[in-house]
């Protein structure tokens, strides 16, 4: 199990294949990814590789994270996240992944924070179909009708589908396809769109119901390695 990538959602575009046809894709951006920290089973009873990536604010970087980034001899980071990965897919410390971490065609799993949108009635938040638009009801033809029984519960059962708050939640979508990665401008081509608003921060790691292509880099795709020419350990 390979660690994965922390990126920047650009935004949507579109590309042409090889027979014309219209792809719809996401572009992200990896910039600037590299390990901060290690988890190893000795002493911390798991293994994971800890991920930073962006360039925060002098004035927003704690004391105790001052200290963190310098252990590990990195430049301070916007954007820290922790990936499960198997013990032989551990990476040193400080080293920085490209964006040729993902092959063009296979299928990743993205996950980001959905764009927010306030309070929502039951019709938009649930896909309700709303009441009927004649005989005898007026007025509330889109809300969510009866939310409980008589005497008996006597109440309304949680997490009952209601109005309320919608989006602004982290959202996983599962089997994307990546349509291409260009490692010099650090950037990777996702078919289809992805959770998060433009400038958003999402997770892309490898698909977990889907077998993995042939050649991937294992453990990564280094940057160093890259630059030079030089394929990651396989």
């Amino acid at each position: 199990m390979r660690a994965g990538l922390i990126a920047q959602k650009l935004g949507m575009s579109r590309i042409f294949d090889t027979e014309g046809a219209h792809v719809p894709v996401t572009v992200l951006k990896i910039d600037n990814c590299q390990v901060v920290a290690v988890r190893t089973a000795e002493t911390d009873g798991y293994t994971a590789v800890q991920l930073g990536a962006g360039t925060p604010k002098v004035k927003n970087v704690t004391k105790p994270m001052r200290g963190h980034f310098a252990k590990a001899k990195v430049e301070p980071k916007r954007k820290l996240v922790e990936f499960r990965v198997s013990p032989d897919a551990l990476i040193e410390v400080g080293a920085e992944l490209s964006a040729e971490h993902f092959v063009a065609g296979q299928f990743v799993d993205v996950t980001g924070t959905s764009i927010g949108k306030g309070f929502a009635g039951s019709m938009k938040r649930w896909n309700f179909g709303g009441l009927r638009a004649t005989h005898g009801v007026s007025v509330s033809h889109r809300s969510h009708g009866s939310t409980g029984n008589r005497q008996d519960p006597g109440k309304t059962f949680k997490n009952k589908k209601m109005a309320g708050h919608l989006g602004d939640e982290r959202v996983t979508t599962l089997n994307l396809k990546v349509v291409s990665v260009d490692a010099a401008r650090g950037l990777v081509l996702i078919k289809g769109s992805v959770p998060g608003s433009e400038g958003g921060w999402v997770l892309i790691r490898d698909a977990i119901k889907k077998p993995a292509p042939e050649g991937l880099p294992f453990p990564a795709a280094l940057k160093a390695a890259a630059d030079t020419g030089e394929g990651a350990a396989s």
